[in-house]
């Protein structure tokens, strides 16, 4: 799987961008809850893009939030930013599908560009998608998202584990089997957004307003989805802060697995899970038997060479080399992990942004 991906990412050429005249109204969609603490800086930054002003809508829906939000929001309002906000009376469990949808359904751009409420981006960011858009014509972009401003050894590791995950989605574009990407740094289609039926049959999962919308495009337009590896397309968003945090919002992520379209993936996913169980089996059965240490450690080391090798050219990518000292770390904690997660992931409620959902 490794080797796979590994050439999945060497796939992927930096793609030149041309100086070009831009024509692509470019409509960016943001669902918002609670997020008082960062919302501005994610505004100030999308208003400081220099892709053209008057190509560039900014449509932010307040998600029932209980803070400040919507008021910080409005207050942008001189500046072309659009608020809508949410008032549904009966219970969702897809509450930021519904925002996404309902924006669209306001838009006047042609190109979709979602990201998150508390990300932050570079001044060429939206030019770079949209640079990649016009020239290569895809009708999806997955583009890179990063973790920053770390302040300890687990924000860290989770760092080193999120450019892992990304790069796996890139790889997989690269290999022209695309199956996941991150919805903080995602671009499509206006019309191709209703070609397939948006998020119909998809919108009864909380999470999923990216990946399983990136397989039903891929499903029916193989081979025209992109991955930007470009430097300056890259969204910085933190990492959490302690582990519940951490392994609700990785339950949530693999909630959406039950619906993935494309079941060879499936297979993949659960043979990763069962190498790791062999691997936590071998190391309780080493007690007893020297056949099974050494099972474990020849396990264990390849494990570690080739996700080191997976790893240095994609930190070298998002200019992290410096966390690559943490596989072997990461590589043993990940064990665990993916186990723990790969059990309870599907089947167990949890809180997402103040909701219980499943």
């Amino acid at each position: 799987m490794l080797t796979y991906l590994i050439k999945g990412w060497a796939n992927l050429k930096h793609p030149k961008m041309e100086a070009i005249d831009f024509s692509t109204k470019v409509t960016v969609l943001i669902a918002a809850r609670d997020e008082e603490k960062k919302i501005a800086y994610t505004i100030e930054d999308i208003l400081a893009q220099d892709y053209p002003k008057h190509l560039t809508e900014i449509i932010i829906v307040d998600d029932h939030s209980t803070d400040r939000t919507a008021e910080i929001i409005r207050g942008y309002a001189a500046q072309g930013v659009k608020l809508m906000q949410l008032n549904l009376d009966k219970p969702l469990n897809s509450y930021k599908k519904k925002a996404i949808a309902e924006a669209i359904g306001l838009s006047t751009g042609d190109l979709m560009v979602a990201t998150d409420a508390d990300c932050r981006m570079g001044p060429k960011w939206l030019s770079s998608i949209v640079n990649y858009f016009e020239t290569e014509k895809p009708v999806m972009i997955s583009s890179p998202v990063a973790y920053f401003e770390e302040k300890s050894l687990f924000e860290r590791l989770q760092t080193l584990e999120f450019s892992y995950l990304v790069a796996v989605g890139a790889s997989f574009i690269g290999n022209n089997r695309a199956s996941t990407c991150n919805g903080a740094n995602f671009a499509y289609r206006k019309d191709i957004f209703y070609a397939v039926g948006g998020f119909k049959g998809i919108d009864e999962l909380a999470s999923g307003d990216d990946e399983l919308l990136l397989q039903k495009v891929a499903e029916r337009y193989p081979g025209q989805i992109g991955f930007l590896k470009l430097p300056e397309a890259i969204v910085y968003t933190h990492g959490k802060a302690n582990l519940q945090e951490f392994l609700s919002q990785r339950r949530r992520w693999a909630s959406k697995s039950t619906k993935y379209k494309d079941k060879k993936v499936v297979t993949l996913a659960v043979g990763i899970w069962l190498f790791n169980i062999s691997l936590l089996v071998n190391a309780a059965l080493a007690i007893f038997s020297i056949y099974f240490l050494k099972l474990f450690l020849i396990q264990f080391l390849l494990k570690i060479i080739f996700e080191t090798a997976f790893l240095v050219p994609v930190t070298r990518f998002f200019k992290r080399g410096s966390l690559l000292w943490l596989t072997a770390l990461l590589s043993s904690v990940h064990i665990v992990y993916l186990v723990y997660i790969g059990s309870i992931g599907n089947n167990r409620k949890y809180v997402w942004k103040g909701r219980t959902v499943k």
